[in-house]
């Protein structure tokens, strides 16, 4: 790899790392963080399709609304598990589930995994990746217990929802670049419906066009991940994305001065080091 090719590979990382941290400063009620990034989605969405003009196809439609959806569910989740645990935890649990998930599926369905080496290799990695999320959950308070089930429940089903939102294109055979504009139509209408089931859901309020700026972090990262997926390969252009742990855990920690003692800290820290270290074993199984 070049430096260009790295930095190119960084750049999902830094979106997503970023996105986290800028929704939170922004605040606001979950439904105007999450619709902040569909309303910019779909805006991107529509300049992609007049710059492609991709064929739309039923099967193009159906797999990009499946991995939209998926998309819709797994934000949703995962945003309301931060007012719950934080960003400093739910971030590398979150990834690291994500990745196990994405893993096994590719393994199992798609039959990435051929060689007992390449099984050795990646359940090696789920190891290390699970201890990793083991060592992140680390409390050493037990006032927020409920808090903390609560937190743990919704980011199982988020880190479900986005496996299937990385899957689907996969399994539907499809472009990256093709795809943008059907999933940015399915990621808008899918988060209306779902964040209208709120009450008071604000979701058009002041707070949800602030949070535009979330959106724009998140189209880097989505239009990154295909722009490096094809300059670097699927293995290592989605290894290096999930760097995003680094800044959001850290970004929590410093940034959004979450309340962590001196010993959950390390025990973060050293969590998310186990589930980098994992990531990156599983970019060499591919």
């Amino acid at each position: 790899m070049t430096l260009t090719d790295i930095l190119i590979a960084l750049v999902p990382a830094l979106g997503l790392g970023f996105q986290v941290i800028c929704m939170q400063l922004v605040g606001g009620k979950y439904t105007n963080k999450v619709m902040g990034m569909a309303i910019v989605t779909l805006i991107v969405g529509i300049v992609v399709y007049f710059i492609k003009q991709p064929t739309l196809t039923p099967a193009l439609w159906i797999g990009s609304a499946l991995s939209g959806i998926g998309f819709c569910i797994g934000i949703i989740l995962q945003v309301k598990s931060f007012s719950l645990v934080g960003v400093s935890m739910t971030m590398p649990i979150s990834v690291g589930e994500q990745l196990v998930g994405t893993a096994l599926v590719g393994a199992i369905c798609f039959h990435e995994w051929t060689t007992a080496n390449q099984w050795m290799l990646g359940i090696g990695a789920l190891i290390l990746i699970i201890m990793g999320i083991a060592m992140t959950a680390y409390q050493e308070k037990s006032d927020q217990g409920s808090n903390v089930k609560k937190g743990m429940l919704y980011l199982l089903v988020s880190s479900l929802a986005f496996v299937a939102y990385a899957s689907f294109p996969t399994a539907f055979k499809l472009d990256g670049w093709d795809m943008v504009f059907p999933q940015a139509v399915a990621i808008f209408v899918a988060m209306v419906i779902l964040c209208s089931f709120e009450k008071d859901n604000q979701m058009f309020g002041v707070k949800t066009w602030q949070n535009m700026a979330t959106g724009v972090c998140f189209t880097f990262t989505n239009l990154g991940i295909i722009f490096s997926n094809q300059v670097n390969g699927v293995a290592v252009g989605y290894t290096i994305s999930q760097l995003n742990v680094i800044i959001s855990t850290l970004g929590g920690l410093w940034i959004l001065h979450e309340s962590k003692t001196s010993k959950e800290v390390k025990f973060i820290i050293a969590g998310v080091i186990l589930v980098v270290a994992g990531a990156f074993m599983i970019g060499a199984t591919k």
